[in-house]
């Protein structure tokens, strides 16, 4: 009986010692965690890689904490690794998609088709990037929708990403009658680039004929602007086209169909 107990007050120390061990590794991580999200060398890395690493970091200390007090338990860590091993056999096959995922996540750090802060279009979603994680990206969308993808649809799909040359070219179409004088449209929708903010010089705006429609004439404005004035320049250039038009009398047509009866 006494050899019972003996046994029992030593494994309760050891038990106890190993909860103890294991509050104050999980107190340790999350200090380590904030104090490093304070140092200014490690604010000063990319947004896109600084989340993946506080990711990443907390994990591995939340593993070094658990063997510790497993340890500290009594637990011999060969055994526990290699239950650990069988364990994670096990969970990756259940487990492929987040797997895939992780991976994922390294691929677009190493890669970089994007970072954060970057507006991206994938398949028919679209938005800016707020973070790349061990397992998700996310994004915000220009109506405040968030959005988690995962990241091995990411490095297996086209990205068009909108930010990274910093300029955008903008193609605006106004479609004219056919009794319109072309130079003078040419020049009307000049005076309209004129009085747009936010277009750049370089490369010079362009206005052509593209089309000769069923009803119309097409002319395209071709100009350049940055990333940030895409949609302003966009609508203010639609509306001083529309209104450039209307001050010179030119007329833009409706759908029409001449009809010849024999």
């Amino acid at each position: 009986m006494d050899n019972i107990i003996t046994m029992l007050q030593a494994q309760g120390i050891k038990l106890l010692g190993g909860i103890i061990v294991l509050a104050i590794g999980l107190f340790l991580t999350h200090w380590i965690m904030k104090f490093l999200t304070r140092k200014d060398s490690f604010t000063k890395i990319e947004p896109t890689l600084k989340g993946f690493l506080q990711n990443l970091l907390k994990l591995v200390l939340y593993i070094i904490t658990i063997l510790t007090a497993a340890n500290v338990m009594g637990i011999p860590l060969t055994s526990f690794v290699t239950i650990l091993a069988s364990a994670g056999v096990a969970a990756s096959l259940a487990m492929q998609g987040a797997l895939s995922n992780f991976v994922g996540g390294i691929t677009i750090l190493l890669l970089k088709p994007f970072k954060a802060m970057d507006y991206i279009k994938i398949g028919d979603t679209e938005g800016t990037v707020q973070s790349i994680g061990l397992f998700y990206t996310e994004l915000t969308t220009p109506d405040n929708r968030h959005i988690s993808l995962p990241n091995s649809s990411l490095t297996n799909t086209a990205i068009v990403n909108f930010t990274r040359e910093g300029t955008r070219r903008l193609d605006v179409e106004f479609g004219v009658s056919y009794d319109a004088d072309m130079e003078r449209v040419k020049q009307t929708l000049l005076s309209a680039v004129q009085e747009t903010r936010g277009i750049i010089d370089s490369p010079s705006p362009i206005i052509k004929l593209t089309a000769c429609g069923d009803s119309s004439l097409t002319f395209m404005i071709r100009v350049w602007c940055k990333n940030a004035d895409y949609w302003d320049v966009n609508w203010d250039l639609l509306e001083n086209g529309k209104r450039a038009l209307d001050r010179e009398g030119i007329e833009i047509p409706y759908p029409q169909m001449d009809v010849h009866m024999k």
